[in-house]
């Protein structure tokens, strides 16, 4: 793989589609938990939040895979993008200055994210064109 200084995350509990990129090219990596969560319901008079639980060994492929970059964006719908953040809060405090961004976003194709993550880091200033 290429060495690209900035990365992107869409991530829900089914998997995370993390891209390394640049102004000019991306290169992306699909990553899926050993136990997929499957849809839990919340009834009244139960025990339990009717949440999955963490897959602590999902979060942290996704964070080793992001580990090259120098500036990263997280997205996804729902609550696995904070899990996330959390989980590297926790068990990598050095990569939590990587992460520029958390923000939410649907269900998205890779040409989407990663266009998406281009104008995040281009308005931010973090991001220039190559000049040749």
């Amino acid at each position: 793989m290429t060495e690209h200084s900035h990365a992107v995350i869409w991530i829900d509990h089914h998997e995370a589609r993390v891209f390394h990129f640049n102004a000019e090219e991306a290169e992306g990596v699909t990553i899926h938990p050993a136990h997929p969560v499957r849809h839990i319901h919340h009834k009244a008079n139960e025990t339990g939040s009717g949440h999955a639980p963490e897959d602590h060994a999902f979060l942290q492929s996704v964070a080793d895979a992001i580990a090259p970059a120098q500036h990263v964006l997280i997205t996804g719908p729902a609550n696995a993008k904070t899990e996330l953040v959390k989980h590297i809060e926790k068990h990598s405090p050095g990569m939590k200055s990587l992460i520029a961004g958390v923000e939410p976003m649907d269900h998205a194709r890779d040409g989407e994210i990663v266009a998406h993550a281009r104008k995040f880091f281009r308005a931010d200033h973090q991001m220039a064109p190559r000049e040749t």
